[in-house]
């Protein structure tokens, strides 16, 4: 392979002729390395693990050699910014965290190493994963692969990015409110936002806790099934995981399947007319295959991305109170006492967006606003989570765009926050109710730049989700 050549896109194929000693996974991670350097341009990684990443792909040649090696064996992977990775740097993307140097791994580094897995480097993302567009990196912009003067999406644009530019075979990002699959949507790659629990939060660097969720991008399901399977599970380390297991498995047939279609997400104001076009012929053909595709109303559609950025931005506020320069993260050297500590260390630490969105936290969690805002917002998410399941329980999924339009230019939404809030508009459901959803390819748009349609599943029917995901869109 040469620098300029992509890693290819399906790891399973990689794998047949690791097997077959066509390559060597050191071989493939010394040409993504060169692949990622001839497009540093792309600001998609903010480091490359040299010397981890050559030692863990001997070590795994080794394996494949005496028949020991793991699931994953040579599979490239990148880790978004805010993962971490024993005794190596994790930023958030923010000068907060700059130049710290992690004391131990994530649960789901953990597993992908064990799985034999490459960690080739981290990603750049929108600070703390605060982001639509990964244009809130205090290390600059992430430009999208298909265009470079267009954003790749956030707040893992840097992840989708380093698949879609055929650096790594999969990427892990994160997922609070679309930050996986809206990424994926842009770059015309697969993304997958696992049931809220499913995979262990331990070591991912919390925006916000009932939210966030750990998930892959690939270019094809099945190799997404295989990372999926490798990190989900229980963790002690993390009480909120499921004790359910996740026992890896073929991808089936799912037979006819019942859609609930939520046809307003495609009839409203400023959907792109390809995204609405797509989408109806996409309801037309699975019809027509005999699956069964019904209108289903749409739980408080306008009240979804308030209610959730009221929850997250309370949250948000709460977990990054501990970067006050004291306990930890950037401290001032300008400041003189206490009070001068947390202010100055704050400010300098923190980015615009992260700094609109604690005090925009701290406001709605405040004595007097509590009640009007933050408990109403829990409320409002209750009714939208038991909408959700009450339409799951009569459909095998939900069927919706993933955004409503494609890419759009850098810096075209930057002074208009509700407009960049508001990308998330059809994403958000799925992390208010806690469900599993994918975003899969669909179409292009008149530029050729890509969307995705988004598929969402009852809690823990990843197999369901995934196995009707490679069904409808790659067969």
């Amino acid at each position: 392979m040469s620098a300029l050549d992509p890693v290819p896109t399906s790891w399973h194929e990689t794998h047949r002729r690791l097997i077959s000693g066509e390559t060597t996974v050191e071989g493939l991670t010394h040409a993504a390395f060169e692949r990622a350097g001839a497009l540093r341009e792309l600001n998609a990684f903010l480091e490359l693990f040299d010397d981890s990443a050559l030692a863990q792909a001997a070590a795994v040649d080794k394996r494949l050699s005496n028949g020991s090696a793991g699931p994953l064996a040579g599979m490239l992977v990148s880790i978004k910014d805010n993962i971490c990775y024993k005794d190596h740097q994790v930023s958030a993307s923010s000068h907060m965290l700059e130049g710290f140097t992690s004391l131990y791994s994530a649960t789901v580094v953990e597993r992908l190493l064990a799985a034999d897995a490459v960690i080739i480097g981290r990603t750049n993302c929108d600070e703390f994963a605060m982001g639509s567009s990964n244009e809130n990196s205090a290390f600059g912009p992430v430009k999208n692969p298909l265009d470079g003067a267009k954003v790749p999406g956030g707040s893992s644009g840097g992840a989708a990015a380093s698949v879609a530019a055929g650096i790594v075979h999969v990427a892990l990002g994160s997922d609070t409110g679309g930050s996986i699959r809206q990424p994926a949507s842009f770059t015309g790659t697969i993304g997958f936002k696992p049931t809220y629990g499913r995979v262990s939060r331990y070591g991912l660097i919390a925006f916000a806790s009932s939210f966030d969720q750990i998930g892959p991008f690939a270019n094809n399901v099945t190799d997404l099934q295989a990372i999926y399977y490798a990190i989900a599970g229980h963790d002690a380390k993390d009480s909120t995981t499921s004790q359910r297991a996740s026992v890896p498995a073929a991808i089936p047939r799912p037979g006819k399947l019942r859609i609930a279609f939520y046809r307003e997400c495609v009839e409203r104001e400023g959907v792109l007319p390809e995204v609405r076009d797509s989408m109806l012929r996409l309801v037309d053909r699975l019809q027509a295959e005999g699956h069964l595709v019904n209108d289903a109303e749409l739980p408080l559609l306008d009240h979804q991305v308030p209610t959730y950025y009221i929850i997250a931005t309370a949250e948000a506020s709460s977990n990054l109170a501990r970067f006050d320069g004291i306990h930890f993260g950037h401290r001032s050297e300008k400041a003189n006492g206490v009070e001068d500590t947390y202010r100055l260390s704050r400010s300098e630490g923190f980015g615009p967006e992260v700094q609109r969105r604690i005090l925009l936290g701290t406001f709605v969690l405040s004595a007097g606003y509590y009640d009007a805002y933050y408990a109403q917002a829990q409320k409002v998410r209750r009714i939208i989570r038991s909408a959700t399941l009450a339409t799951l329980k009569d459909h095998d999924l939900i069927l919706l765009p993933t955004s409503p339009g494609t890419a759009f230019d850098r810096g075209a939404l930057a002074a208009d926050p509700i407009a960049m809030y508001l990308q998330d508009i059809f994403t958000v459901q799925a992390n208010l109710a806690g469900v599993p959803a994918i975003s899969m390819p669909l179409g292009q748009d008149a530029a050729c730049m890509p969307f995705g349609a988004q598929l969402m599943a009852r809690p823990f029917e990843e197999p369901l989700l995934l196995s009707a995901a490679h069904a409808i869109f790659e067969n």
